[in-house]
């Protein structure tokens, strides 16, 4: 039987888990005392060779012996392979369990969707409940050796009530090699279709509802036969095993305590029992024992599953379910909170402190921001603050395209740009007219290189004077210098002022020109 002990430890106190290293069921003690009572004796059997039986000549070839078992013993990677493997079996052990066929969500399934109060409409409910079971009893008779021993033959499960007579003869007709343990499964969607064009079942939409409970269910069965079928690799399991027992072997000569007169290097106590040594041996040995427990949680150890416990419980509950409980329904009234707006259970006085402490609302809840950081600012005020502060992901993209005026840009960013486009174009001499107009140092275009035009003048390099002031009524609109870019067809018509700063490549050139 399972053992439990989830009440010892419902609250974490001081020592705790130290109520829990007295129990002998299911212990590591009673799982492990048989080794450490041999290992234990043949320390003692080499230790009484060594100092009564050897004679002088004889003991340094035993203290070499020993040296050299305990300088090498330790290469041996214990804990790296023991470890991955008792992860390994912890994780296929809850899986198992995981897999046990519950047929719960099939009976409520049942209970709602096979109709029927007479008395051909309760026999095709607790048929098909008991064709489920059935199913759940011949796996777990497959795969547990405590179902077995409770019905060794199929004449024992006929007379048992999960089958019947003449059930069992169709059960043996058919022949098979293999395990028959899913042919309840089938009897079962055969009764449901049957059910299904009697009426019994309404809709199409509950029938393949109630298939997909039974699929789930029959699932897991097959979970078992598998789990059962497919064990850990056994070379998996002997590496660990030789592993532990060769390690502990070199330890049952190396952690012999030798002559301190002699002057051996961590020789200098002589004792005749090795503490730390079977510390170390209880807990490799019991974590190889917890791997063996586990590896087949369907035998009948202190905590293998108690399998016979959930076959009684599943038939008993699930033929109450579907038979008993059938269109069963108390009495409608209203609830004791019908006209509360606050509904709230109440509470003991153990718990009455529950009360005063507060439902948690989210971990933002306690977050505190200052006064000032609360405050919503427009959009129109914060374009300066951004403009001021460091730049932003885009920022560049932005002004690249938009070539409106900045500070400490002049009149304009666009002006900056058209001047070093400008000596550019004069770089390789192929400027349209209307670039040429606004200024050209080609001696052949026939233009005055002392044309007025904000591209030439060496001034405008340097920050313009700000402009006069207007009259209150008009608005001041800076001026931006648009350069007409030369295409095939001449010049770009409506041009778009150009991207503002830019890095130029030809900074020197616009230097020297200035």
């Amino acid at each position: 039987m399972t053992v439990t002990y989830t009440a010892r430890v419902a609250n974490a106190r001081f020592g705790g888990f130290s109520k829990l290293l007295l129990l002998w069921r299911g212990s590591i003690y009673k799982l492990l005392y048989r080794e450490v009572l041999v290992f234990l004796g043949g320390y003692l059997a080499l230790s009484a060779i060594y100092r009564f039986i050897l004679t002088e000549s004889q003991r340094p070839y035993f203290e070499k012996l020993v040296i050299y078992c305990d300088q090498y013993a330790n290469l041996i990677p214990v804990s790296f392979v023991l470890g991955f493997y008792v992860t390994l079996v912890v994780n296929r052990w809850w899986s198992q369990y995981t897999s046990m066929p519950l047929p719960d969500a099939l009976m409520c399934t049942i209970s709602g969707s096979v109709h029927g109060r007479d008395e051909r409409g309760r026999l095709y409910r607790r048929t098909l409940m008991r064709y489920a079971v059935l199913s759940a009893v011949l796996i777990l008779r497959s795969v547990s050796t405590a179902v077995f021993k409770r019905f060794p033959t199929m004449d024992h499960v006929v007379e048992a009530g999960f089958m019947t007579r003449e059930e069992r003869k169709k059960f043996e007709s058919l022949n098979s090699s293999y395990n028959k343990y899913w042919i309840p499964c089938i009897w079962f969607t055969n009764l449901a279709a049957q059910a299904r064009k009697e009426g019994r079942i309404r809709d199409s939409s509950t029938f393949k509802l109630l298939m997909e409970k039974l699929d789930q269910f029959r699932a897991k069965c097959g979970m078992l036969f598998h789990y059962d079928w497919i064990s850990v690799p056994l070379v998996y399991t002997q590496v660990v095993t030789i592993a532990v027992y060769s390690f502990f072997l070199a330890c049952l000569i190396g952690r012999q305590f030798l002559d301190p007169t002699k002057g051996y290097k961590n020789h200098t106590m002589d004792l005749c029992i090795p503490i730390f040594t079977l510390l170390q041996f209880f807990f490799y040995v019991g974590w190889l024992k917890v791997a063996e427990q586990l590896i087949n949680p369907f035998g009948e150890d202190d905590d293998d599953f108690e399998t016979n416990f959930l076959i009684d419980r599943n038939f008993q509950v699930s033929m109450l379910a579907v038979d008993e409980m059938y269109d069963d329904l108390p009495l409608l009234e209203k609830d004791l909170y019908w006209d509360a707006a606050d509904a709230r259970a109440p509470y003991t006085a153990a718990t009455a402190f529950m009360m005063h402490q507060p439902s948690f609302q989210g971990s933002t809840f306690d977050i505190t921001l200052a006064k000032e950081d609360m405050q919503f600012q427009r959009m129109e005020g914060m374009e300066g603050q951004l403009g001021e502060g460091p730049p932003v992901p885009g920022d560049f993209l932005h002004r690249l395209l938009a070539g409106g005026s900045g500070p400490g840009l002049g009149p304009g960013p666009s002006t900056i740009l058209g001047r070093r486009l400008s000596l550019l174009r004069r770089k390789n001499s192929c400027v349209s007219e209307a670039s040429t107009t606004a200024g050209c140092s080609c001696p052949d275009c026939g233009h005055d290189d002392s044309a007025s035009g904000p591209l030439l003048d060496p001034a405008s390099d340097t920050e313009p004077a700000p402009p006069a002031a207007a009259p209150a009524s008009s608005s001041v609109e800076p001026s931006t210098t648009v350069v007409v870019v030369p295409t095939a067809r001449g010049p770009t018509p409506n041009p778009a002022p150009l991207p503002p700063w830019l890095p130029s490549p030809i900074g020197e050139e616009e230097e020297n020109l200035a």
